[in-house]
């Protein structure tokens, strides 16, 4: 009898093992697709980031910048960024997010991007439940972090240097000047969590 519960532990175990294992092969290959889709549409789209790419690619900040919201507002199929609706951010394309961001951490060495930009919103107590709360104390410490604050007032877009010595994860920054305020990059910052960068 012991010998037969010592076999049904052992097998429980090995069901669990194997079950564990199935879940990292599983996440891997999701991983890896997610990855392969989205160099899929860097690949299919040249014409709308290359120029993007380019610019970043020679250090041009504030051209990419405007590239970057030239790019969103093209996907988002509005010639302009006051017809652009939080609601509309809402079911934004993750693989836009994605390559977007790819580019602009590629090529400024990890320093700016959407991904680093949540990294910093989540390193100040951002979650997805305070973005759609829409805690303004978070995005205040936020714009703090990345320099976009300061004496307790949010800078204008006209201050942003451009600058690869600029402080990480202020960039791009043009994106959110937006005639919607804070509600915009609460939505934003909801998306970038649901798209999991």
């Amino acid at each position: 009898m012991e010998g037969e519960g010592s076999q049904a532990e052992l097998a429980a175990r090995l069901e669990a093992l194997e079950a564990r294992v199935e879940g990292f092969i599983q996440q891997g290959i999701t991983e890896r697709v997610a990855r392969l889709e989205d160099a899929l549409t860097l690949v299919t789209d040249v014409e709308r980031y290359q120029p993007l790419q380019r610019l970043l690619k020679t250090g041009k900040l504030l051209e990419a910048d405007e590239e970057t919201v030239r790019v969103i507002l093209q996907e988002a199929g509005t010639p302009d960024r006051e017809d652009l609706t939080p609601n509309a951010i809402r079911l934004f394309p993750c693989s836009v997010l994605r390559v977007v961001d790819r580019l602009w951490t590629t090529y400024t060495g990890g320093r700016f991007g959407f991904s680093i930009q949540l990294q910093i919103y989540q390193s100040v107590g951002g979650t997805l439940e305070s973005a759609i709360a829409q805690d303004s104390a978070v995005l205040n410490r936020l714009g703090e972090q990345v320099g976009w604050r300061q004496n307790n007032q949010w800078k204008t877009i006209d201050q942003a240097r451009h600058d690869l010595d600029d402080p990480v994860g202020c960039y791009p920054v043009v994106w959110w000047d937006s005639p919607y305020g804070a509600k915009m990059v609460n939505y934003f910052m909801a998306r970038l969590f649901t798209c999991e960068l």
